[in-house]
């Protein structure tokens, strides 16, 4: 039952394979059905007109018989006469008078069963061409009509041949190509399912090629496929074109970035040191001029680490972003670190640890940047009176570093794309704090920099607990 599931799983009902299938498949039933039906009906006309031939010699040559045996004798003996004349052992023979009495019938009647003569005497409404009628599980081709004599009317006529034998050949016939039809289609649809699969396949090897490329192989990705068609050649053409402008406009924004983050970056730092050197100055400033010098302080130094933050990034992108990776002791870093921000944000900030010592390899600059931005995220969004917990621990050969709060937490639907730039969950809230939505940008890029990984696990109401897993030093 579970591989069923899983392989409904890997069928797609709007897969274009699935499409053509369907579709391929719908068109070549119709036309075999439409093929079995005509040819059936056909058949039935054949077997019909087999009979018409010996019922209209039948109809024509009795009323002439019954001329000439009605001047030796009364005309129903003759009547009788001339029918037992014409009928054989499979055809049957009766007249009715115009008010729907049985005058005469044949003698081979005596072969039929009651309730099949008298089935066939109901029958009063006939066509005048033959047709097919079923009476007590046998068949029989019937025609009527009038029955002249010397000009005289003597009643309807009525001819019956049994085709019991012929007609269950039909049958059995159209059952074998209705079984038959219903084969074919299906082995037509097995095989176009196939063949549909196999002619996609350069598609889909497309799709998993272009799927693979990273944007640092946008520039040197060429998509080529041998035994393609044209037209998936052309597409694969296309596609590399479109990947190397891509690359290039790529390219062309990091060097923007990274010029732009460098040229500004100096002014700002000279700006927020004169404003900070006019603040330490204070005495001969208004309380108004105080406060107006410590937000331009306060939005310069935001930016210049905004622009900080965008050239770090520029630079691991261009693969510029170097490491000092050293051994060192991950309990002894963490508590260096934590008396920052326990410093300045008169927040508690407590320290767990499982092991001691616990060995890693890292950049002891880029771990306090990656470090105090976790913590400082974790201030911002919790209460003042929650603590903020950090929690040590070694798992084989990874050291692990947990940053949990009591704040607001994450919604689900974010806590995939936190780690985006500029990815923001609250507009309002981040204004509010001042963030720019590059922190935890800059957080995966550092820690996974130096081999490691980050990811966060979060509940409304509860709290977010972010985990940085490191190679540990054995």
């Amino acid at each position: 039952m579970k591989q069923i599931r899983k392989n409904w799983k890997i069928i797609d009902p709007f897969s274009l394979r699935i499409r053509l299938t369907i579709g391929i498949a719908a068109f070549s039933a119709l036309v075999l059905g439409s093929l079995a039906t005509w040819t059936s009906w056909k058949m039935q006309q054949i077997l019909i007109d087999s009979h018409k031939h010996n019922i209209q010699q039948i109809a024509e040559r009795l009323p002439h018989d019954v001329e000439i045996y009605s001047e030796m004798m009364q005309p129903e003996t003759g009547l009788l006469r001339g029918m037992n004349n014409l009928a054989h052992t499979n055809t049957f023979l009766w007249s009715k008078s115009p008010d729907n009495k049985v005058l005469v019938k044949s003698a081979t009647f005596n072969s039929l069963s009651d309730s099949t003569v008298a089935e066939l005497m109901s029958l009063t409404k006939m066509s005048i061409k033959p047709q097919v009628y079923k009476v007590n599980q046998r068949y029989f081709v019937l025609s009527g009509c009038s029955l002249q004599v010397r000009g005289k009317l003597l009643g309807k006529l009525f001819v019956a041949q049994d085709i019991t034998r012929e007609q269950t050949t039909f049958l059995a016939m159209v059952q074998s190509l209705g079984v038959a039809s219903v084969l074919a289609i299906t082995i037509i649809t097995i095989a176009i399912a196939f063949y549909i699969k196999y002619s996609l396949q350069p598609l889909r090897q497309l799709s998993q090629m272009t799927s693979a490329i990273s944007p640092e192989d946008l520039g040197q990705t060429q998509l080529y496929l041998d035994n393609a068609p044209s037209e998936v050649k052309e597409l694969a053409q296309t596609l590399t074109m479109l990947l190397s402008r891509l690359s290039q406009s790529w390219e062309q924004e990091r060097e923007f970035v990274s010029n732009v983050s460098h040229e500004l970056r100096t002014p700002l730092t000279i700006v927020h040191g004169y404003l900070q050197s006019v603040l330490r100055r204070q005495n001969n400033l208004t309380e108004t001029q105080q406060e107006a010098l410590e937000t331009a302080a306060s939005e310069a130094e935001r930016t210049i680490r905004l622009l900080q933050d965008l050239l770090d990034l520029a630079r691991a992108d261009s693969g510029y972003l170097h490491f000092q990776m050293k051994s060192c002791v991950l309990n002894d870093l963490v508590e260096e670190i934590v008396v920052m921000p326990q410093k300045y944000s008169d927040r508690v900030i407590t320290i767990e640890s499982t092991a001691y010592p616990i060995e890693v390899k890292t950049d002891y600059n880029r771990f306090k940047q990656v470090l105090l931005n976790l913590i400082d995220n974790a201030i911002k969004y919790s209460e003042a009176d929650t603590a903020v917990v950090l929690k040590l621990s070694q798992a084989k050969d990874k050291a692990i570093l947990q940053v949990c709060d009591k704040g607001y937490g994450i919604p689900l639907q974010h806590q995939s794309r936190i780690f985006e730039r500029f990815y923001r969950i609250d507009e309002s809230r981040t204004h509010a704090t001042g963030g720019c939505g590059l922190g935890l940008s800059i957080v995966k890029t550092l820690v996974e920099g130096m081999g490691g990984s980050v990811s966060v696990l979060s509940k409304l109401g509860e709290g977010s607990v972010f985990t940085i897993s490191l190679p540990a030093v054995c």
